[in-house]
């Protein structure tokens, strides 16, 4: 279990992140619109999106019993869905868990020229090697057999964790591998009757059209000024974590009438651990 929002944005500073919300906002058209819009037919969706604006958990550390106000809960594909609220199927889609690395074919896993291991190293998990169709292809139908163990549980969408791997990849994935991938992911989680989140990567919230994602799951949007690319890629349709007190000021401040907020600890704990926190204001 884990979060990214608290490494991925270390050590940016405030110029660099105006300066990306402003080339992302430039680039991102109104949802329903042009490249950034959702993926749209004539046919109605087959899956249901969740309620804008609604109480939230994010509970993949481990489930419990959501507090009273809850309606929208996100879970690890380990657990079962909460019963009676709109819930999050959380998977680990472009990196491979430390604890399941030996699961995978050898040449799935991304190396370098010297044939080393490309690892993330806050959570020592290689990324998978998604740099052709046919690697997509093989990556996807492993990850989308744990989208169909959710859909078999009775979730209502998968989170695919790790979309922004090729920023941590030393420029031998692309921005393009990751949207073809991300792509095959959706398409197949539709078919299941199941929404897609963007998991973070503000810089490809242009791309969502054709990522054909449906929603957002944030961490720290607020925290880093990152919000208003969001709401605007997503039509409001943004869950989002905080993980400091600052952070859940500024993002209730300015976002707490439009989107789904929480605060959480950063291990994303259980009550019963002394380092649990879960605040909505």
């Amino acid at each position: 279990m884990r979060t990214k929002g608290a490494f991925r944005a270390e050590g940016r500073g405030t110029t660099a992140g105006a300066a990306l919300l402003a080339l992302v906002l430039a680039a991102t058209a109104p949802a329903g619109c042009g490249s950034g819009g959702p993926a749209r037919t004539a046919k109605p969706l087959t899956y249901r999106l969740p309620p804008r604006h609604a109480g939230f958990d994010y509970q993949i550390g481990g489930a419990y019993p959501p507090a009273r106000g809850v309606r929208v809960v996100s879970r690890d594909r380990s657990d079962s869905p909460a019963p009676g609220l709109y819930n999050i199927c959380y998977v680990n889609a472009f990196q491979a868990q430390p604890q399941e690395r030996a699961d995978w074919p050898a040449d799935l896993l991304l190396r370098d020229g010297r044939g080393r291991l490309v690892i993330d190293g806050d959570w020592n998990e290689p990324l998978l090697d998604i740099r052709t169709p046919a690697k997509r292809s093989r990556v996807a139908a492993r990850v989308n057999r744990w989208t169909d163990g959710c859909a078999k549980k009775g979730f209502d969408a998968v989170e695919p964790d790790n979309y922004d791997s090729y920023t941590r990849s030393k420029h031998l994935l692309t921005a393009a591998d990751a949207t073809a991938f991300m792509r095959l992911l959706t398409g197949h989680a539709h078919t299941r009757e199941l929404a897609v989140g963007q998991k973070n990567t503000v810089e490809l919230t242009g791309r969502r059209g054709a990522a054909g994602l449906d929603f957002a799951v944030t961490e720290e949007c607020g925290q880093y000024d990152e919000c208003e690319v969001y709401a605007k890629a997503f039509d409001d349709l943004v869950v989002d974590i905080e993980y400091t007190d600052r952070g859940l000021r500024k993002a209730l401040a300015r976002w707490g009438g439009r989107l789904s907020i929480v605060r959480r600890d950063v291990d994303v704990s259980t009550p019963d651990a002394p380092e649990y926190v879960r605040k909505v204001r």
